[in-house]
């Protein structure tokens, strides 16, 4: 931990060196909330986002925000190791033009549903977001999405070649974050919670059939946003195998959720731990922390820090907003810099630029700041990124 802010009605901890004045106002609202406990969390990726922080970690006790949560519920993680060490250039650049052909990116998704046994089982979820949005869910799944969601090939210090996916639960957890946001902000007129409102942290008690139905749609969420994972991950598997002649055992899968709330005992409460953009990292607990494109990735064992409410960063943080990247970035700069590396990059225009390296933190500041929170286990390399 590097500083604790105590202004504020709960102190901030901060894993961070420096916070940017936006993200320390939202940290701010948050120490405040009327419903907030016991202290604020921020990692050391932290940046501005909706309401919260993105790289924030809020525990809440009897209320659940929508906007603390994030509209890409349930996006995450997941990683692989594969047996085989030497892969060449020719190889995986028809790897990677294998994956564009099967996995649809940025807005695309499949023109038919996808097998429904691969779905996440609907109980007994009332039709709000999930029943209306099925059919384009099924469509979804299995599709990578855009912005900073990306799929990595990489290369672990023993040699080892690893498959890497970055994605969430597509329009499905947009629109159900959206819908219940608006039920808070009509709920929370009616109380008087304004200055919530405006600070784009509207609430549902979770005791409320409001509260409820969005823990449930929630939860499904985390749950679709899991299997399209697994699902990219079985193609991009199928990708390799076309393309590797020698026989080639895989890992066990490790998965890792960024956006979502969980109940959870902390400082002798049961609370509702909101991490957005940030990860649970119980004692032993295996995650991972992905860096920027072009830099080294992380798979780490937490170590339960109470501090933290058992948490860590999400991967290594923006620096600066898509539009001031595009705006400020030199193109022919960042693009040097991956082909210096060696790595098979999405860098091709100016556009591209919202998701190069240095519109982010540097990783490795990132891990050092955290060394409380996470052991590292292995890092890994970039050898091929395909970006959203």
């Amino acid at each position: 931990m590097k500083k604790i802010i105590k202004t504020e009605k709960l102190p901030i901890k901060l894993w961070a060196d420096e916070i940017e004045p936006k993200t320390l106002s939202q940290a701010k609202n948050l120490a405040n909330f009327p419903y907030a406990f016991h202290h604020i969390a921020i990692m050391p990726d932290a940046h501005e986002g909706y309401g919260m922080p993105i790289g924030g970690v809020l525990a809440a006790k009897k209320v659940i925000i929508p906007h603390a949560v994030g509209v890409d519920i349930g996006c995450g993680v997941c990683a692989l190791k594969s047996s085989i060490k030497k892969i060449g250039t020719s190889t995986l650049k028809k790897i990677m033009g294998d994956i564009r052909k099967i996995i649809p990116l940025g807005f695309k998704k499949h023109a038919a549903g996808q097998d429904e046994a691969l779905m996440p089982k609907i109980k007994n979820l009332k039709i709000n977001c999930v029943k209306k949005e099925w059919d384009n869910a099924c469509k979804s799944l299995g599709t990578l999405g855009g912005g900073n969601h990306f799929i990595e090939i990489q290369k672990d210090s023993h040699g080892y070649i690893w498959i890497m996916v970055h994605c969430g639960s597509r329009n499905l957890g947009l629109k159900v974050a959206n819908y219940y946001n608006k039920i808070a902000i009509a709920l929370n007129k009616k109380t008087g919670f304004e200055e919530q409102i405006k600070q784009e942290l509207a609430f549902l008690f979770v005791d409320s059939k409001e509260g409820q139905a969005y823990l449930d749609e929630m939860k499904f969420c985390v749950d679709f946003a899991l299997a399209n994972r697994k699902l990219i991950i079985e193609r991009i598997k199928k990708a390799f195998e076309k393309n590797i002649k020698e026989k080639i055992d895989w890992s066990d899968f490790i998965n890792i959720a960024h956006n979502y709330a969980k109940e959870e005992p902390h400082f002798g409460a049961q609370v509702f731990v909101h991490r957005k953009g940030a990860t649970s990292a119980k004692k032993g607990q295996l995650g991972i922390v992905p860096g920027s494109q072009g830099s080294k990735s992380f798979i780490v064992k937490g170590l339960g820090n109470k501090e933290s409410f058992e948490s860590c960063s999400h991967g290594a943080g923006r620096i600066m907003g898509r539009k001031e990247a595009i705006r400020k970035l030199d193109l022919k700069k960042e693009i040097n810099k991956l082909d210096q590396l060696g790595v098979i990059h999405a860098i091709r225009g100016k556009k591209d630029l919202d998701e190069a390296s240095g519109a982010y933190k540097n990783i490795l500041t990132v891990m050092e700041n955290q060394r409380d929170l996470v052991e590292v286990i292995e890092e890994l390399s970039p050898l091929a990124v395909i970006k959203g």
